[in-house]
């Protein structure tokens, strides 16, 4: 008699329960962003607008593409720390939007990409980029951890 080991089966209603979570709470995180990235972008361009600055992403694209990644992150960071995440993954998320800002300038000196096409490449790569750490962490996004990933947090455990 040998002892095979037999994968746990997955009823499919759980796996689409957890792909509703994963896009539920991905669209959570984008509508602060796309708030706070219609609300950065118009204060930025009346402001540009009256320093004389008519094309400001063009005109002046590395202070543009820090207004974007603030404009962006700020309230994205403040929505997931308003419902209770853990510091870490705040921490990860949040981490993205200087992360692809710093590969942008970087591949703009380097000659790869146009620098008056930074802060709109940035306001289309930040969401999709945001999968990356909430791929790294399916059991929190997709709703597998429950209530004690927040008791360990609460204790100071990661």
């Amino acid at each position: 008699m040998s002892a095979t080991k037999v994968a746990p089966r997955v009823r499919a209603p759980a796996v689409i329960k957890q792909i509703g979570h994963f896009a539920l709470h991905f669209a959570a995180m984008c509508v602060p962003m796309c708030i706070g990235l219609a609300v950065g972008d118009a204060l930025y361009f009346s402001l540009a607008g009256l320093a004389g600055y008519s094309e400001p992403f063009s005109e002046l694209p590395y202070l543009s593409v820090l207004i974007v990644t603030v404009s962006m992150t700020a309230p994205m960071t403040a929505w997931m720390l308003y419902r209770g995440m853990p510091r870490r993954a705040i921490a990860e998320m949040s981490a993205v939007m200087p992360i692809v800002a710093i590969v942008l300038v970087g591949l703009s000196w380097l000659g790869v990409l146009p620098k008056d096409e930074l802060a709109l490449l940035e306001h289309g790569l930040m969401m999709p980029a945001m999968l990356i750490p909430m791929l790294l962490r399916l059991d929190l996004y997709t709703g597998r951890v429950g209530n004690t990933m927040h008791v360990r947090h609460a204790a100071g455990q990661q």
